[in-house]
């Protein structure tokens, strides 16, 4: 008589709860399974505009610490991006198309973007994902999407070898339209990761007032 090798009770257990998912068809599953680059965007284009908080926390190599800091970000769709840092210190990085300008107390210069293509890459990630920009994010980037639209990551590696050299790859997550964290990698090692909380947002076909700066909030850093 033949006999039968059962599996060892931990195997045993994964297989059945991976059987019971597919008998039962779990929906968190089937989302996953399809949920794509092109379902994320569309997902993403469905807030016009916003306004958050962020903390950022930075690694750098070269010192023995980690630097904070914190302030506000704005989005407006097609292409508007607003960061303004309050602490430690004051400054503003504000994108309409491809003009930059960056302002610090009573200075402020204004380049085009493409000029700075390390600049562009790290902005270019947060804009396009921000507003659900496909086509941006594709021509800069080789994009990988995991998770479902309850909770999502989006892997940024730059396409050109010459960018990787200096930003080795970035990674957004979120759930659902909105944007949660953006961890930058540099290929020099530093490292940093913005922590994202929303105040606002405006749904697609709502108007909005067009490049209207962030507004202070009461939940937003002094």
């Amino acid at each position: 008589m033949t006999r039968h090798r059962f599996p060892p009770p931990s195997e045993r257990r994964r297989l059945l709860a991976l059987l019971g998912a597919l008998a039962l068809g779990t929906p968190g599953l089937a989302a996953a399974a399809g949920f794509d680059l092109p379902a994320l965007m569309q997902l993403l284009a469905t807030v016009r505009s916003g306004e958050a908080t962020f903390i950022e926390k930075r690694e750098v190599t070269v010192l023995d610490r980690t630097v904070v800091t914190s302030g506000r970000l704005f989005f407006e769709a097609p292409d508007t991006f607003v960061r303004e840092t309050l602490k430690p210190s004051r400054d503003r990085l504000a994108v309409t198309g491809n003009t930059l300008t960056m302002s610090r107390g009573d200075r402020s210069r204004t380049v085009q973007l493409d000029a700075s293509p390390e600049a562009a890459v790290i902005v270019e990630a947060i804009r396009g994902t921000l507003t659900g920009n496909r086509a941006a994010l594709e021509r800069l980037f080789t994009p990988t999407v995991g998770g479902s639209a309850e909770r999502w990551t989006l892997d940024l590696v730059p396409r050109e070898a010459r960018l990787r050299n200096q930003v080795a790859a970035l990674k957004v997550s979120g759930a659902q339209a909105v944007v949660r964290e953006v961890a930058i990698t540099m290929a020099d090692g530093d490292r940093s990761v913005m922590t994202i909380e929303p105040m606002s947002a405006t749904p697609a076909g709502a108007r909005t007032e067009p490049g209207r700066a962030p507004a202070r909030s009461a939940s937003a850093p002094p």
